[in-house]
């Protein structure tokens, strides 16, 4: 099993050490986990800096992955959370540093934060969400160093009232972009702890994601703390399996390596 989305004390928003999640995932019986640690230029709070020494972040994840190994495979990767006017800023930051695994999110809208709610005022919730579709639409037509869109419509989240639009066909247009080039989407487990009804994305976008050709994803628990790595992995397994996925996608060097969802089940 992989977790491919969870964050240790290098992430401004994790208090735990990154051992301690090692430690966590473990017990849990996984084989192989990716740090995802979060790069956010331009975060809209004054308070919080989204952003780490890369030093050092590689200096403690070499010295883990020494200290573990034959016990769990433990990957270098990074969340990025994009905005259009910043994209350059990342090229930069990937031309320097190198990563098993990037993910490509988006958590600020129109330079507002979704956490704090306010990119919400002022708009229905169909045009804050089709606000936030055609931006992060922009930004994968615009940025191309990462392998997987992160928790595509995590602007559910943040929404204090349910949208009835399903924006498949903005979607579509994320798809069908990506795909041809290879990357894909994870499927973020965090949505049901947060309150969601499911994961996300839903499974109407997985099923979507699927019909335009989709092949590459990635299982996340987005956890920052031990006792949420791999959360609902088993259900989530069976999910993909029902919708007609056949591998779990890890990543070596950024380079895609297939695993067969049926010999997890």
């Amino acid at each position: 099993m992989f977790d491919y989305h969870m964050h240790s004390s290098f992430s401004a928003d994790c208090p735990v050490p990154m051992e301690d999640m090692i430690k966590g995932a473990i017990q849990k019986g996984l084989t192989e986990i990716c740090f995802t640690e979060h790069i956010d230029y331009e975060y809209p709070d004054d308070t919080i800096v989204f952003d780490f020494d890369k030093k050092e972040y590689a200096s403690k994840l070499k010295e883990m992955q020494n200290k573990y190994e034959g016990r769990i495979v433990i990957k270098k990767g990074i969340e990025i959370g994009v905005q259009p006017h910043i994209l350059d800023r990342y090229d930069e930051l990937m031309d320097k540093e190198k990563f098993d695994f990037v993910i490509c999110s988006m958590h600020t809208v129109e330079k507002k934060g979704l956490h704090y709610g306010e990119f919400f005022e002022g708009k229905t919730i169909e045009e804050a969400h089709g606000i936030y579709y055609k931006e992060l639409l922009y930004c994968v037509k615009n940025y191309k160093q990462f392998n997987i869109l992160g928790h595509v419509d995590l602007v559910k989240r943040y929404s204090k009232i349910q949208c009835e639009k399903p924006f498949h066909d903005e979607l579509t247009d994320l798809f069908n972009v990506i795909i041809p080039e290879g990357k894909g989407i994870e499927l973020n487990t965090s949505g049901v702890r947060y309150g969601l009804a499911s994961g996300m994305p839903s499974n109407d976008v997985l099923k979507l994601y699927r019909q335009c050709g989709g092949e590459v994803i990635t299982l996340g628990s987005d956890a920052h703390k031990p006792e949420d790595i791999a959360f609902q992995f088993g259900e989530s397994l069976q999910l993909l399996d029902s919708i007609g996925f056949k591998y779990i996608t890890t990543f070596n060097n950024q380079k895609p390596e297939f695993h067969s969802i049926s010999h997890l089940l």
